[in-house]
């Protein structure tokens, strides 16, 4: 009898440890982008930790048909993985086997666009994927993967999202490559555009999961009636001249009281603001909206009339902070310059001050340069900047050492430096800083992660040859000339530092039926030229292949909106081995207290093939961000080296890491299945020089 009482007794404490330990691990799933509608990378499993992190072994793989970059962050629902390939097919895998379940969407041979990954919406039994091809948002069923016909019109499963734009906008290029932000029965919808003058306006839209019809749209270049207005030119939004303002990078959501938190990116065009004079809101901001009308609760704006390509790069991270011995909920937004805003979730006052800094002015005609910019005495930048650069901080390890000095002492380096003719400095550059695998955070602690990029660009801006002035040239070099030459440069070899391809001998790789698929869609990073006539797009493939007559064509192009000055297009600041011109770290990993803006440590992050050899550690160019669990840990991969690694949260240790198929420029997600934690990412490489790739890997313990 008493065995049977011990028996007993030891079966009722084995049940309660066990849902106590269950309860510890919290959501076992990876169900929202970046982890959860707070977008904080975060995860409370534990059965992966740093005491059995020198375990971890490769569990299954995944291979897709077509290899690219993938910057897919796939989701993990009941035992399915929902992912993307480097052609933006869907797919759904067994979690635990990585065993093809479904796929969506025909190999696209002749375009692709990055994609970071779906959306996941269920009510009841009705379980929804929501994906992105191009211009469409597809619906479909999370167990088939095929079109849900009662989403959008004509049975087909899809809403173009052209929907609700002016009808200026409506051959204008849109894709969309961040999963859409879900909100009870709505999805919000972040847009890809162009960034030159003939870019659409980048209104915030919100669509009915159920039948895809239009919820809402709040406009970032304001109407007449609306606050905001006067910040532009008055017929900006009209979309005349003026564009983009859109929200690319994706969302986060307070979903207990039904906040959308907004970040935006510049109005178009990029580099030169004469014609669209003012402070520009919305660009440039993050907005607090309500998330089941669309209207601005308040905003900030990080960059006033951004003509450096300022666009805040990632979603937000909702945590909680504490300050003066009083508990905040928060909103922290990483910038590409380095710096973090932190503000009340509920009233937008920033938690530390923000001051406002003298800007240079503007010595190109038609440009005025806002007078101040907006930074925060809190925390320090994580990404040292422009100004701070001297002859000291060009690299140790350049040839060209004497060359890059005085090519720096050329350059304007004072704070916040207007594109000019002669040069300006871009630090951290385009890409920032922060990019767009943003931040991760322990929500609880108040702890932000944030990889970031040390490398310098340089700006030049020329004065834009007018269509009379080109007159004399053939219709498909005069479009070349306009349109190509600033990222594929004038002779066609492109700039490989920048990820612009050579067009010299395209048509050994490409037909005219997939180049001109190309210059309508779009490929990877590059936008779509829809606004263009088809007898135009031919004379630019003549062109290309060099078979366009060479004499003047009384053809007129079809008109982009005319700007005086444009960029000569993207330049690193490299020495004369490829490598950055000023000194390491290149890329580095940080981890931030917010509760008391300082830095709890800082590391250099990726290593250099041509340094590693000799022993250094320089840290390197990174893209995809870390997450972390409650189990004190830190994963990353993101670095061009291709190594998977992980580090104490608390110290910033190694504590372990692996060579992986191909680099994985994306956020890896965490999960579990049937008592096993795994770690999951996608390697797709091509970034920064790095080989294709084409799998999905996931670890776990034995």
């Amino acid at each position: 009898m008493k065995i049977k009482q011990i028996s007993f007794l030891f079966l009722i404490t084995f049940l309660i440890l066990n849902a106590t330990w269950k309860s510890n691990d919290g959501n076992l799933n990876w169900d929202e982008y970046l982890g959860g509608a707070d977008r904080n990378h975060y995860s409370e499993l534990t059965q992966i930790n740093p005491q059995n992190i020198a375990q971890l072994k490769v569990a299954w793989t995944y291979q897709t048909q077509d290899s690219g970059q993938m910057q897919v962050n796939p989701l993990i629902i009941d035992g399915i993985l929902y992912g993307v390939t480097p052609t933006v097919q869907a797919f759904a895998l067994d979690a635990t086997t990585g065993k093809e379940l479904w796929v969506f969407g025909e190999k696209l041979n002749s375009w692709a666009s990055t994609s970071r990954g779906v959306s996941y919406w269920s009510e009841g039994d009705d379980k929804r994927i929501l994906h992105t091809i191009g211009s469409y948002l597809y619906a479909l069923d999370a167990k088939t993967g095929k079109p849900i016909p009662s989403f959008g019109e004509n049975g087909q499963g899809r809403v173009d999202l052209h929907e609700g734009l002016p009808e200026s906008a409506k051959k204008k290029f849109i894709i969309s490559n961040t999963p859409g932000t879900i909100f009870e029965d709505l999805i919000i919808m972040p847009v890809r555009l162009t960034e030159t003058a003939d870019a659409a306006p980048g209104d915030i839209r919100a669509f009915s999961v159920k039948t895809g019809k239009l919820a809402w749209t709040f406009h970032t270049i304001p109407y007449p009636t609306e606050k905001g207005y006067e910040t532009f030119p008055p017929n900006a939004y009209k979309n005349e001249n003026v564009g983009a303002a859109n929200n690319w990078a994706g969302m986060a959501v307070d979903k207990k009281r039904g906040i959308l938190y907004v970040p935006t990116g510049a109005a178009a065009p990029d580099f030169y603001g004469g014609k669209r004079l003012g402070s520009n809101l919305y660009a440039n901001c993050l907005l607090a909206l309500n998330a089941r009308t669309g209207e601005r609760i308040w905003h900030f704006q990080t960059t006033h009339h951004d003509i450096w390509d300022r666009d805040l790069p990632a979603p937000p991270n909702l945590i909680t902070v504490k300050k003066d011995g009083k508990l905040i909920d928060a909103v922290a937004q990483v910038t590409k310059q380095g710096y973090i805003f932190v503000f009340d979730r509920v009233t937008g006052t920033p938690i530390f001050p923000i001051k406002e800094m003298k800007a240079q002015k503007s010595n190109l005609e038609g440009e005025i340069a806002w007078k101040t910019q907006p930074v925060p005495t809190k925390p320090a930048p994580f990404a040292r900047q422009a100004h701070t650069l001297t002859e000291k901080d060009i690299s140790p390890f350049a040839e060209n050492r004497v060359e890059l000095i005085h090519r720096l002492k050329k350059y304007d380096t004072k704070p916040f430096a207007a594109p000019s003719k002669e040069g300006t400095v871009i630090f951290p550059g385009y890409d920032g800083g922060a990019e767009w695998g943003g931040a991760a955070a322990d929500p609880k602690e108040g702890i932000l992660y944030v990889n970031s990029n040390e490398m310098a660009w340089i700006l030049n801006m020329v004065e834009t040859p007018s269509e009379d002035a080109l007159a004399h040239l053939p219709l498909g070099e005069r479009i070349y000339t306009i349109s190509c030459s600033s990222c594929h440069g004038k002779d066609k070899k492109g700039n490989p530092q920048s990820n612009f391809p050579s067009l010299m001998d395209i048509g050994k790789r490409l037909d005219r039926t997939a180049i001109n698929n190309i210059i309508t869609n779009g490929k990877g990073m590059m936008t779509g030229f829809n606004y263009l006539q088809s007898v135009e797009k031919q004379a630019v493939i003549d062109h290309l292949l060099g078979i366009e007559k060479q004499e003047a064509s009384a053809t007129t192009a079809t008109a982009m909106p005319y700007m005086p000055f444009k960029s000569t297009g993207y330049h690193k600041f490299l020495d004369n081995k490829g490598l950055p011109a000023i000194t390491p770290p290149w890329g580095t990993l940080n981890a931030v207290d917010l509760n008391t803006g300082k830095y709890l440590w800082q590391i250099p992050l990726g290593t250099e093939p041509l340094l590693k050899e000799k022993g250094l550690n320089v840290g390197s160019e990174n893209y995809g961000g870390p997450v972390v669990t409650a189990s004190g840990l830190l994963f990353i991969a993101a670095t061009k080296d291709g190594q998977f690694r992980v580090f104490d949260k608390k110290t910033g240790q190694l504590l372990w890491e692996t060579t992986l198929p191909a680099a994985a420029f994306a956020t890896p997600s965490t999960y579990q299945v049937n008592g096993k934690q795994y770690i999951v990412m996608a390697c797709g490489g091509t970034k920064l020089g790095a080989k294709k790739g084409n799998q999905y890997i996931a670890f776990a313990l034995p």
